[in-house]
């Protein structure tokens, strides 16, 4: 669908990195503002939560998710909250991204893995149990090469064609 040609730009406490080896995802291209970190890894700056992460293939596809988020669906960064804490049986989880509704509930969850691992009943019934908590009424899973959204109205999940964006989601929440 598109091409991913990965933009980095430098300033005077950063210097131009080769990401040519990362895979090219199903999303538009993206600015990172990268660095090399403690132990000679790449990190990336995260504009929503303000600080700098090493760049893991799943760091690399939610980097992309929250950029989309951002500029494609129009979320303000404030609503968009990573590594969202869910209490899961008695078991600290994370949901990668939960983006927050008008209502200031949770509106929409998104699961990200890396590009290589499959997005199949498994990473569905994760989301699922995420979402068992959190009440969104969107969920997606991604690993940057496929992208399944899903309307959640209660009770059934209906496959929906893309992410949903801001003014039209939030609007009838």
């Amino acid at each position: 669908l598109f091409h991913n040609i990965l933009s980095i730009f430098a300033d005077k406490d950063t210097i131009f990195f080769d990401m040519s080896h990362l895979p090219k995802l199903n999303f538009p291209p993206i600015r990172l503002k990268a660095r090399r970190g403690a132990n000679d890894r790449t990190e990336v700056f995260d504009v929503v939560r303000g600080r700098w992460l090493v760049l893991t293939p799943e760091e690399w596809v939610r980097r992309h998710v929250v950029e989309y988020l951002r500029t494609e669906c129009g979320y303000a960064p404030q609503l968009i909250v990573e590594e969202h804490p869910i209490p899961l049986n008695g078991m600290a989880q994370r949901a990668d991204i939960v983006v927050i509704g008008a209502d200031a509930k949770p509106h929409l969850v998104v699961e990200c893995k890396e590009p290589n691992v499959k997005i199949d009943r498994q990473v569905l019934d994760q989301v699922v149990r995420y979402n068992s908590v959190l009440r969104c009424r969107y969920i997606v899973m991604t690993n940057g090469l496929e992208t399944y959204c899903y309307e959640h109205d209660g009770e059934h999940y209906r496959p929906i064609k893309a992410l949903p964006k801001s003014n039209a989601s939030t609007a009838n929440n």
